[in-house]
């Protein structure tokens, strides 16, 4: 770490609340613009304490996550710790598989360790001269016109107060920045939970550190009302997260004992269920998580505030989008302070209003997402509608590319994506009732009905 001579004042520097991912790259962006950065973390440092068990969603990395790791040069470093995902594999009740590739043949989401990527993150941020990184230093209170933070040192326990010139709130989907935005004028504020909360699972490697499934794709075990995921790490285990209503005949509440979870997991997972030895320990052990999705405007007070990430816009996880829109959000504050000669003002008046549309558009399509792999992933229509929007891709390639594609493996706005996609299903809806296999494709009077879509797009 730097020492404090080579530390700006508060005062002068850009304070950032909030050491996550979003937070952590953001302060090398700031840093390698010349700017002195403080970041203040409210938990302790990851890299000593150890990753919070239980919490972590593995991250898929995808197209606009690399390119922000790019923007700072580490992206070939996560590279080498990633596994590239090339496509979902669903399991059924029975145990049996149906694969559906992302995009083509060399398109991967990666998966990553939310842990380690954050790890990394902080100690190239510690490297960065001009910066300082404060752990367990938790916000009370964000007095926004008078631009002073109120903290308490956990350690201590002594309660300080800090001026600060300019703060960029990257604390998460519970805010304390925007806690204080939320009682200024106007300020406009939403937040709604799923019915469903979320446990994380393992499955254990096999003999010597193996994959006992496959290890380069997205695994899911979609049961109509609820799903399992499963995502690989480097050790050979998998990361599992269970999707489940906190009520009713299948729900959280009504497992409540270690006999129930295994007679559970056999029933519904059962090529799994073998592979989980610690399953009712992780069960009764790992926190149930709440899935939240956060929409607010706007996003900055005058020329001294700005929300990032989850703070300004978080969103179910169902998409793989949530880190990689943070992601999103640091590159184009870079490319906007570059524009605009830093003139604050414009830079955070222009950034909420070019982001706003975007990841608002993300947060449907994480529900949407949610719903198709817990209800549409396992029907033979779906699957087989899935394989017809990749022959039209094929065949009309500038015309026609499928949602998923546009939103992982592009920075096509959030937003045109959605549209593009919302115009492809209303197509599909006319094309599928003429399509009952692959080989109908290729028919004459579908073939002409194909081209009148085009046509009119």
């Amino acid at each position: 770490m730097p020492t404090p001579a080579t530390v700006a004042t508060p005062e002068t520097s850009l304070t950032i609340l909030g050491g996550g991912l979003v937070g952590s790259l953001l302060a090398l962006y700031l840093a390698r613009r010349g700017f002195p950065v403080q970041v203040l973390e409210r938990r302790p440092d990851p890299r000593r304490a150890g990753p919070i068990e239980g919490r972590s969603i593995n991250l898929a990395l995808s197209d606009r996550g690399w390119r922000a790791l790019e923007g700072v040069g580490i992206a070939e470093e996560i590279r080498q710790v990633g596994i590239p995902m090339y496509g979902r594999v669903m399991h059924d009740q029975q145990g049996q598989l149906t694969s559906q590739p992302y995009g083509t043949k060399d398109q991967a989401i990666y998966s990553v360790s939310r842990a380690g990527l954050n790890r990394t993150l902080l100690d190239l941020v510690e490297q960065q001269p001009g910066v300082q990184v404060r752990f367990e230093q938790q916000c009370l209170n964000v007095d926004v016109r008078n631009h002073v933070l109120e903290l308490r040192d956990v350690p201590t326990d002594s309660v300080y107060k800090q001026a600060y010139s300019r703060l960029f709130g990257a604390d998460g989907a519970y805010s304390a920045v925007r806690g204080a935005l939320q009682k200024t004028d106007r300020f406009d504020y939403s937040q709604s939970y799923l019915e469903y909360g979320y446990k994380e699972l393992n499955i254990a490697a096999g003999p010597d550190g193996s994959w006992q499934l496959e290890k380069h794709a997205l695994h899911i075990w979609p049961r109509g009302q609820y799903m399992m995921i499963a995502l690989p790490n480097l050790d050979g285990t998998f990361t599992c997260t269970l999707f489940f209503p906190y009520e009713g005949p299948h729900s959280f509440a009504a497992l409540q004992t270690p006999a129930q979870v295994a007679a559970f997991f056999q029933e519904v997972f059962p090529d799994a269920a073998p592979l989980m030895p610690e399953l009712t320990e992780d069960f009764f052990q790992n926190p149930t998580g709440s899935l939240v999705t956060v929409r607010c405007f706007p996003w900055s007070y005058q020329d001294s505030v700005l929300l990032l990430g989850d703070a300004a816009h978080a969103i179910v996880p169902f998409y793989g989008q949530g880190m990689n829109a943070g992601f999103e959000d640091c590159t184009i504050l870079n490319q906007l302070l570059g524009e605009q000669d830093h003139d604050w003002l414009a830079v955070f008046d222009t950034f909420a209003r070019q982001r706003k549309p975007n990841t608002d558009a993300m947060a449907e399509m994480a529900v949407y997402n949610f719903e198709e792999m817990r209800d549409r992933v396992a029907d033979p229509r779906f699957l087989l509608q899935k394989k017809i929007e990749s022959k039209i891709s094929a065949q009309y390639p500038d015309q026609w590319v499928p949602l998923y594609p546009q939103v992982t493996f592009s920075h096509t706005p959030y937003a045109e994506a959605w549209a593009d996609g919302q115009r492809q299903d209303q197509i599909m809806a006319r094309l599928m009732p003429h399509i009952h296999s692959e080989a109908d494709y290729d028919q004459p009077e579908v073939q002409a009905l194909v081209a009148q879509e085009m046509a009119a797009l």
